[in-house]
């Protein structure tokens, strides 16, 4: 029986002004799946991302989700279909407080007792964010940021969760524990895309995953077939 998909991109293509920043591209997500989008800067992994979020236009293509078209559709009701974006960079509210930032993320949500047990659920996987609750974003250190930057997506409570460089700029031991948690969020059952440069700890995580140069796909293939592949080994990998 085939893999049912959340996400399916068809033949996308996506300019900044004359700039073709995405030249033609096709991504499937499977349900309850982690994917993976490696590459070097400007190969188009964000711009992919910011375009399926409705922060980008597409140009042509398709982006279905749960197989309906959602290409262009505005970012609020992206969300609201139940995909939520991790944006590089964390791009928390600085001058709101953590309780604050988490409800942003819930904003349009009705169903009150939910949000209640989602906060929970949050808070048993970064602890230190209850212990900072009435704290400034912009007062929390780089990696509980990070923390507070993923739970607020988490708050919308997404079916589909894209992370855009979750771990940049990170120390080692938080870079780890941010990996443990992504394997634990999609235990619970959400789908993951995720986009990183850490190209060893992403494709340790993830079923599938796709090489992105310049606009195109390089390479595809399981996670697990990627990490052997010398191509991938020499280019990403660092590993000679």
């Amino acid at each position: 029986m085939p893999e049912k998909l959340i996400l399916e991109i068809e033949g996308l293509h996506v300019y900044y002004g004359n700039i073709h920043a995405v030249k033609g591209i096709n991504i499937k997500v499977p349900e309850g799946k982690i994917v993976t989008l490696i590459g070097a800067n400007g190969a188009g992994k964000t711009t992919t991302l910011s375009t399926i979020a409705g922060l980008v236009k597409a140009r042509r293509g398709k982006i279905l989700f749960e197989g309906e078209d959602v290409t262009n559709k505005p970012a609020h009701q992206i969300v609201e279909r139940g995909i939520a974006l991790v944006p590089e960079g964390r791009r928390i509210f600085p001058n709101l407080t953590v309780y604050e930032n988490l409800m942003m993320g819930a904003f349009n949500r009705k169903d009150e007792e939910d949000v209640k047990k989602d906060l929970e659920w949050v808070f048993e996987l970064f602890p230190r964010l209850k212990e900072r609750l009435s704290q400034k974003g912009g007062t929390l250190s780089g990696g509980e940021q990070q923390m507070l930057a993923i739970s607020r997506a988490l708050m919308s409570r997404p079916k589909l969760l894209m992370m855009d460089e979750p771990s940049l700029g990170l120390a080692p031991l938080l870079v780890k524990e941010v990996f443990e948690v992504i394997r634990v969020i999609n235990s619970q059952g959400t789908s993951i895309l995720l986009v990183e440069q850490n190209a060893l700890a992403a494709l340790k995580v993830s079923n599938y995953g796709y090489v992105l140069e310049t606009g195109n796909i390089r390479l595809e293939g399981p996670s697990s077939e990627l990490l052997n592949n010398e191509e991938v080994k020499n280019a990403y990998l660092g590993v000679s």
